[in-house]
């Protein structure tokens, strides 16, 4: 995704992701403040430049035009994002 509506944006952060180092900020629902994702602002593996300006997402964090979560298939969930190691 290229652009997201109705959202804001923390502090730029570099943690150590699933693919490698990557300057993210995440992203902030303006309507309740919570957490529904991050933003890719740079990547540092030549391999993983195309996810610069991309926005993520989380699926589970979302709610839909009826107020209802949106429904994620095992598939996918199997190929999921790049989230963040814990």
């Amino acid at each position: 995704m290229h652009d997201s509506v109705n959202v804001t944006f923390g502090e730029k952060e570099e943690p150590m992701m699933m693919t490698g180092m990557h300057t993210v900020v995440d992203i902030f629902c303006v309507g309740c403040g919570s957490v529904v994702g991050w933003k890719y602002e740079a990547a540092n593996e030549r391999t993983q430049k195309y996810k610069e300006g991309k926005f993520i997402l989380e699926r589970f964090k979302v709610l839909g035009p009826d107020g209802s979560n949106y429904s994620v298939s095992q598939e996918a969930q199997v190929g999921g994002s790049d989230a963040h190691d814990a």
